[in-house]
């Protein structure tokens, strides 16, 4: 009997913890989705990731109150219908599997004599590129960006050299100047001049450039690239952090097995007497 009280709060216990992180899981899921950039467009560019986190996160707590419940309770049937968090584990590391074969291709490439990196679209994945090329996504996409403001925080009047130094995000290199190829001489951060006469550069972006600060570079492709260079970033930690969860559900999936058989003897044994 104390052996079977044990397992059952060992069991009980991992519970909790995973009821817990699922709690967090499905906050920052809503937290993504939330107008707290200060505009209400702000919450699309998270878009990819919200779904993923309301999903996990309310599985990850509707099983957890389940083993608890079954666990406390010595309750067979619950302890069963937990047993269903092998379809939410086999889903989790489906999840994690397509994430890291969607970025695993796309790198931004060095640019001479410059701290950042520049991107381009056609480096990433067919499907990552049809989200962004999509008119609708995009145009969701480019919203959050001039209502988070990603370049106005560069306005700050530095120089060429101190710029060109700087650490730019992948949105930010893409997005917010245009391509070095092009050779625009540098006014500011976000203001460049185009040279006279005909462009030497092949690249579409050099036209696609506007001083306009609602518009920059948010048409160019580069822009989209580097969308999908920060996206990236994000699913590379998100992936990290599902692999994390996935050994925890394994091992309280174990645990499971175990207190069922340990529930199922101990009736037996009961019956028998």
């Amino acid at each position: 009997m104390a052996r079977l009280g044990c397992s059952n709060a060992v069991f009980a216990s991992f519970n909790v913890l995973t009821l817990l992180l699922g709690a967090a899981v499905l906050a920052g899921g809503i937290y993504l989705g939330a107008p707290h950039r200060g505009s209400s467009g702000a919450a699309d560019c998270e878009r990819f990731l919200r779904a993923p986190s309301l999903v996990l996160g309310a599985a990850l707590i509707v099983v957890s109150a389940a083993g608890i419940a079954g666990a406390c309770c010595r309750a067979s049937i619950l302890l069963w219908l937990y047993l269903l968090s092998a379809l939410l584990i086999l889903a989790a590391v489906g999840f994690t599997v397509f994430a890291l074969v969607v970025t695993n291709a796309g790198a931004g490439r060095a640019v001479s004599g410059r701290g950042f990196r520049e991107y381009r679209l056609g480096d990433y994945s067919g499907w990552l590129r049809r989200r962004v090329e999509d008119d609708k996504n995009w145009g969701r996409i480019r919203s959050c960006l001039a209502g988070a403001r990603v370049c106005r925080s560069l306005q700050s009047n530095r120089t060429f050299d101190d710029f060109v130094n700087d650490n730019l995000s992948p949105a930010q290199s893409g997005c917010c100047k245009p391509p070095t190829d092009c050779n625009f001489a540098y006014l500011n951060e976000t203001y460049w001049i185009k040279p006279p006469g005909p462009s030497n550069s092949s690249n579409p972006d050099c036209d696609t450039w506007s001083n306009d600060q609602s518009e920059l570079c948010y048409g160019c492709q580069s822009c989209k690239a580097g969308v999908l260079g920060n996206l990236k970033n994000s699913w590379k930690k998100i992936a990290i952090i599902n692999a994390a969860i996935i050994v925890l559900l394994i091992v309280v999936y174990s645990l499971g097995c175990c207190v069922l058989r340990s529930n199922r003897r101990h009736k037996y044994t009961l019956v028998g007497k």
